[in-house]
């Protein structure tokens, strides 16, 4: 363990117990007490409160000044910050992120209990994604200038050079934000989207920082939407009322029910419907449930 990570570590230490002794942080950072006696000095001079209780139960102490205010934060306030913890812990392999999340799990209760479980299944995909999210967050670190194949939602495909400054989860979707060389802007790119990947050097970091404007103005642009009336069964009710609210799903018989739900015109929206298979029916517009049936055909044209 490096000086600065034990020296952290001291101090996450302290905020959670009253006092421990010089013995203790020897034997667990296996290291010397004259080095504890070091680290201590060191933190102090950082203007630190460590300061030295005497006596058979003495040791080292922060100021009660210096601690996290308890009042502001209790038992149910910390174990809702863990459940949030523990699922951004299974998004990502970032060793850093890991290390500061094991660090405010250390200042929590021990005999705390949660009432909430969060899990995301690992598959093949997430674990791909999450090397390649190591290597964006070393390329950000250390200003690498990125050159890769862009392939949009239409398919067409653009050769992008890059400098990387964020990455960015939605809808458990990973993104990364850049200035482009070739739009001479910044822009936002699904990781998922982008190909044939390879390093050109060194940027150096730009003046100007992305605004909470061009922020906004990267976002997909939503295209326009049309009611559809859906009639469904009963199993799939469950998703479209994850997806598109309660309110949304009328029941109609003892298994079938109807749903009025905004979609785009287009091949995405009917992949996604055609995910349900014979588990639902368009009903109208007419127009919609034409294209539909058209795009159903396309499909089943491959295999004739």
């Amino acid at each position: 363990m490096q000086k600065v990570e034990r020296l952290l570590s001291i101090i996450m230490i302290l905020l959670k117990k009253e006092v421990v002794s010089a013995s203790e942080f020897s034997q667990l950072f296996q290291v010397t007490k004259r080095t504890i006696q070091r680290d201590v000095e060191a933190l102090s001079y950082a203007n630190i409160p460590i300061y030295a209780k005497h006596g058979p139960s003495g040791g080292y102490a922060l100021m009660e000044e210096y601690k996290f205010d308890k009042r502001l934060v209790n038992q149910k306030d910390i174990e809702h910050i863990l459940v949030a913890l523990d699922g951004f812990e299974q998004l990502t392999t970032n060793s850093d992120i890991q290390l500061t999340i094991q660090k405010i799990k250390g200042m929590s209760p021990t005999n705390l209990a949660s009432k909430m479980d969060v899990t995301f299944y690992q598959s093949i995909g997430r674990s791909e994604t999450n090397e390649e999210l190591s290597y964006w967050m070393k390329a950000i670190e250390h200003h690498w200038l990125l050159a890769f194949d862009y392939v949009d939602q239409q398919g067409r495909i653009s050769h992008r050079l890059v400098e990387p400054y964020k990455v960015q989860l939605r809808e458990m979707h990973w993104y990364v934000v850049g200035f482009c060389l070739e739009r001479n802007d910044f822009r936002t790119f699904k990781l998922t989207r982008i190909t044939d990947m390879e390093k050109r050097g060194f940027f150096t970091p730009r003046e100007q920082k992305m605004t909470q404007q061009q922020r906004t103005t990267q976002e997909p642009v939503k295209p326009s939407m049309t009611s559809v009336k859906i009639e469904l069964d009963i199993r799939v009710r469950d998703q479209f009322i994850e997806r598109f609210g309660r309110e949304a799903v009328v029941k109609k018989t003892e298994r079938t029910y109807s749903a009025i739900i905004p979609l785009p015109e287009s091949p995405y929206a009917f992949q996604f419907l055609a995910g349900f298979g014979n588990k639902i029916k368009i009903i109208a517009p007419s127009h919609y449930r034409s294209h539909y049936t058209s795009f159903l055909k396309e499909a089943l044209a491959l295999y004739e």
